[in-house]
């Protein structure tokens, strides 16, 4: 594991890029030598590669960790992070609330709102002010199932581990407004197949179209 702040604060920083050259990742105040030094360590570590135009990126292991790098690292990467997937539907012509993720994993993925539960409160009730907070509008929430979702890479490499639960609402209004600096929400009313969504985008949606009470463990490869 990454043993020096300046190695964790690396894949930190790239967990929110596509891809970032020496200069632009090291901090001004740190002379090359020394940050050179704990890039290799980070390189070596398995969590960044170099790809063949100088920019530093994160390997699938490094995006499992992601911004969760300055927490507890490994051991809660290894976890199913539990998480609550909102459908949200806009009440006056029935458009689906989608972002665009701007952080790894999943960079530049689409998909639907989701938000970590709070030991303080309801779920819906977290859900409704998440929604709130982050885009200005105003809904109420609905649970209706849950389950499992690994996702892998192409060559097998697990992208994601999520314990999630999926709440619906269908009386969105307000103004949408873009509070989140790591997202970008859009109204949707026919899903933008030029886009790359979550692999689980199409199994939620048949699960909300069924209506029912549902638990499933969704194995799925990103494209």
């Amino acid at each position: 594991m990454l043993d020096h702040h300046l190695q964790r604060s690396i894949v930190y920083r790239l967990a929110f890029s596509a891809g970032l050259r020496f200069s632009e990742l090291r901090p001004d105040v740190v002379e090359n030598k020394l940050f050179d030094y704990h890039l290799k360590k980070v390189l070596a570590a398995g969590y960044v590669m170099k790809d063949g135009t100088g920019l530093y990126t994160l390997t699938p292991e490094g995006r499992r960790l992601g911004t969760r790098i300055l927490d507890k690292q490994q051991a809660l990467a290894d976890q199913a992070e539990s998480v609550l997937f909102l459908i949200i539907r806009r009440a006056s012509d029935g458009a689906w609330l989608m972002y665009t993720r701007g952080t790894h994993p999943m960079l530049g993925y689409s998909g639907f709102m989701h938000c970590t539960p709070n030991a303080d409160e309801q779920s819906a009730t977290t859900a409704a002010r998440e929604c709130l907070e982050r885009t200005g509008l105003q809904a109420s929430f609905r649970t209706l199932g849950g389950g499992y979702s690994r996702i892998k890479a192409t060559d097998g490499t697990l992208e994601s581990f999520t314990n999630f639960t999926l709440l619906v609402s269908e009386d969105a209004v307000g103004d949408l407004v873009q509070h989140d600096t790591y997202a970008e929400y859009y109204w949707d009313s026919d899903l933008d197949t030029k886009r790359t969504y979550f692999p689980t985008t199409e199994a939620l949606i048949k699960a909300y179209k069924q209506n029912e009470p549902f638990f499933v463990e969704l194995s799925l490869t990103a494209n």
